[in-house]
């Protein structure tokens, strides 16, 4: 290898809001009379394509069924479009970057 070689810059991390629809897996620790369940997440990665692979990787890991997965972008991109984005959801977005982490914010059990 050439020692001029010039590595790529790496693209920085950014933190992603993922809305995850989860169906049902034996031990995946949902109520029991749930059909799945809906999971707010907060994750890093270089663009959404890889914070929405980390997060199905962990899930599936957590004995989730990931179904369906919803990005709605980065906080910059979430404030251009004009939502809302309280301090607690801030918080938690920079915890994901700053940990270069899957954050499940909320679980919302689905039923019949």
């Amino acid at each position: 290898m050439s020692e001029n070689k010039q590595k790529k810059p790496r693209k920085p991390q950014q933190a992603y809001t993922l809305l995850v629809e989860v169906g049902r897996h034996e031990g995946d620790g949902l109520p029991d009379d749930s059909t799945g369940a809906a999971l707010m997440c907060y994750a890093s990665g270089v663009d959404e394509a890889e914070a929405v692979r980390e997060t199905v990787a962990i899930l599936k890991q957590a004995e989730l069924a990931p179904l369906d997965v919803t990005g709605y972008g980065t906080l910059e991109e979430r404030l251009a479009e004009g939502h809302e984005v309280p301090d607690e959801e801030r918080v938690l977005m920079q915890r994901a970057l700053d940990e270069n982490a899957v954050i499940v914010a909320q679980m919302t059990p689905f039923y019949d």
